[in-house]
């Protein structure tokens, strides 16, 4: 009788415990307004010709392929004038022809390199249907970004919709989750 009432103290003692730790809790007391809304981060960005390479993306054709590749080297900036400050670079390389595709290897790097990010991300860029609108995932990064998941919409800016591929500017929006991010909230 002893040891069932010992083990029936000791369970409503642990169950106390557990409650009055949840209810004095520093983390339930945050106030609000300070919190961020989730571990998302979304930043805006432009993908133009570098200032100092006027030839920094090329199609390179084989000569029996029937299609091509997409290598290019451009400037990641704030906004989408040449001035704009420069805050990294895109670099990648794409393969449309239709057996490349769905290719693994079909990647933009956006590489960062500022005082509040540095990394980079890896976009897939899988299934390009060369609208103006492209919606691409984010399928990892490297230091600022270790780990990233998410979307990446690029999108031809309206002063460049005449101009060719080669030459256009894109906003790139991205929206990605950083796995340590998820570990501290």
């Amino acid at each position: 009788m002893l040891a069932r009432i010992i083990f029936c103290l000791a369970v409503i003692l642990a169950f106390l415990t557990v409650i009055l730790l949840a209810l004095l809790s520093p983390v339930a007391h945050k106030n609000p307004s300070k919190t961020h809304a989730g571990p998302w981060l979304a930043l805006s960005l432009y993908i133009q010709q570098p200032r100092s390479h006027p030839s920094a993306a090329h199609q390179v054709t084989p000569p029996d392929a029937g299609g091509g590749a997409f290598i290019f080297h451009r400037a990641l900036t704030e906004g989408p004038e040449n001035t704009s400050r420069i805050v990294g670079r895109a670099q990648g390389f794409i393969i449309p022809i239709e057996k490349f595709a769905d290719s693994e290897f079909n990647i933009i790097y956006l590489t960062f390199d500022t005082t509040k990010y540095s990394g980079s991300l890896s976009v897939l860029a899988k299934r390009i249907q060369h609208k103006d609108r492209e919606e691409l995932t984010v399928v990892g990064g490297t230091g600022s970004f270790a780990f990233a998941r998410g979307l990446a919409v690029f999108a031809q800016t309206e002063a460049d919709s005449g101009s060719s591929e080669v030459d256009a500017t894109y906003h790139v929006g991205v929206r990605i989750i950083r796995s340590y991010e998820l570990e501290r909230n």
